[in-house]
């Protein structure tokens, strides 16, 4: 570890380097209201002075409005049922929630969505049967292409009277297919005498049809779901109501977070404005970074944090909640601590039955490959998706090559015996800096599509070389140290 006064230093500059930045995009927001408005329409209310605000993020105003319209009350639903079912007939309580969770599908998306949701499932299940990991792959895969078919879309929008009930569906559809995915693998993996058909359908219903997750995640693998439905960890009324309190509380606070951050920095509607884009200042460019990240990073504890807080009350073990994106200094650290359901659900399905790294460097390469793919297109598979997706698979690949070029023996050897513990830090935080100016440029394509993407590159890495690329990497060099301290210190399984 650093000296601490070092550490400190480094804290400092990171912390002063978020607020200048931000303060930045603020005065450019103020100064370029009028003209976002115009073209975008802002939104104006009460919650915060009368400020305006950028209601250009699909997905939080998206979730916000179902939440305020009719998810808030059935998940409250959820948590009354489960807890009578808890006191009263504890040894059905899987199916009790089963059934409100059916009841829930159909309350807001009709008999249609229910049927859409049944209709998968089956498929899924009877195909399981065949026991063959091929074709339970292939039956996801296909299920899935139906959510993308021009003819199936104008037939499911027609089932709707507005676009916000068409894509709940689809959302729900497509976070659905991850947890039929889980169970015919696992289904498959079995020994024949171990799980009968008609025992395992039920469970199937339950697991796909558990509420907190239904529509958006995160995504608890089956076994895991059983095995805790079965021995859940219950609490008393008391501790039941401090971990309701404590949860709320946090919810709030990270609600109020994203909605000030909307209120203040409008980076959404900025990043729809290329033009504007491409004539701000490098610290307005940076700062809109940051907040880009940041914003997805709080809009996830909140968007997470929801089925977490349901999901303990019903003695499950929810998913972690995502890790601070400003303390991420690597492409292997995102992608394992951002989404952790998400991240378990490849690693088990996809890239270990693919051979992982036990199949030399090529099978490595491949396994990876094939993982960020099916990322891609389980996302929606548009031409950003896959740009992404190739993007983060060259970080990690470049990542793994490093860090294993670093752990041969000689050249191990050879730094412990020409730098110190502390001068090895710093090497290590200087590669985590470029790790991460790529890490944050690549994830800025899945944020805000190739062309922002393009505009970063060439403002901060072609036009701006040297001084404005060197100034980048100085800054992320203080945020690696913080990230990198931040692991050494609360190491995560």
């Amino acid at each position: 570890m650093l000296p601490r006064w070092e550490l400190a230093l480094y804290l400092l500059a990171s912390l002063g380097f978020h607020f200048y930045s931000f303060y930045e995009v603020y005065r450019v927001s103020r100064e370029h209201e009028e003209e976002l408005d115009q073209e975008f329409e802002l939104e104006t209310d009460a919650l915060f002075g009368g400020l305006k605000k950028d209601p250009t993020d699909f997905e939080w105003s998206f979730w916000m409005e179902w939440g305020k319209q009719r998810l808030a009350w059935l998940l409250l639903g959820h948590t009354a049922v489960s807890q009578a079912a808890t006191l009263l007939a504890r040894k059905h309580r899987p199916w009790i929630l089963m059934t409100y969770g059916m009841w829930a599908c159909w309350s807001v998306l009709g008999a249609p969505g229910v049927v859409m949701v049944l209709l998968h499932t089956i498929i899924a299940f009877c195909v399981a049967q065949f026991r063959s990991l091929f074709l339970s792959w292939l039956c996801s895969l296909l299920l899935l292409s139906t959510l993308r078919l021009q003819g199936v879309e104008d037939i499911k929008r027609r089932w709707y009277r507005t676009d916000s009930e068409y894509y709940l569906l689809q959302f729900t559809l497509t976070v659905r297919c991850l947890y039929y995915t889980s169970f015919s693998l696992e289904f498959c993996w079995q020994q024949l005498p171990a799980v009968r058909a008609p025992r395992s359908f039920p469970w199937m219903l339950a697991y796909v049809f558990y509420y907190p997750v239904f529509h958006n995640g995160p995504i608890l693998n089956f076994p895991e779901f059983v095995k805790q439905m079965q021995q859940p960890e219950l609490c008393s009324l008391k501790d039941s109501l401090c971990i309701l309190a404590r949860g709320l509380g946090r919810l709030l606070c990270w609600w109020a977070l994203a909605e000030l951050m909307a209120h203040l920095l409008y980076m959404h509607a900025i990043y729809g404005s290329i033009p504007l884009l491409q004539d701000v200042n490098c610290w307005t460019l940076g700062g809109l970074a940051l907040a880009q990240v940041l914003f997805f990073y709080v809009k996830y504890l909140v968007l997470f944090g929801v089925p977490a807080l349901l999901m303990r009350l019903d003695g499950l073990h929810p998913p972690p909640l995502p890790r601070c994106v400003s303390t991420m200094f690597s492409f292997t650290g995102m992608w394992r601590y951002f989404d952790v359901g998400l991240h378990n659900f490849l690693i088990r399905y996809v890239y270990i039955p693919l051979g992982g790294s036990q199949r030399g460097l090529l099978g490595t390469l491949l396994s990876t490959a094939m993982t960020f793919a099916f990322v891609s297109y389980w996302h929606g598979g548009y031409n950003y998706l896959w740009c992404w997706a190739a993007l983060n698979w060259l970080g990690v690949t470049v990542e793994n090559g490093f860090r294993r070029l670093l752990d041969m023996p000689c050249v191990r050897d050879g730094l412990a015996r020409h730098l110190s513990p502390q001068a090895r830090c710093r090497l290590h935080a200087a590669l985590a800096s470029c790790s991460t100016s790529m890490l944050i440029l690549f994830n800025l394509v899945f944020l805000g599509g190739i062309q922002v993407g393009k505009t970063y590159w060439d403002r901060i890495f072609v036009q701006g070389w040297p001084w404005v690329t060197l100034s980048v990497l100085g800054f992320l060099y203080c945020y690696s140290h913080v990230g990198i301290a931040w692991a050494q210190t609360y190491t995560m399984d």
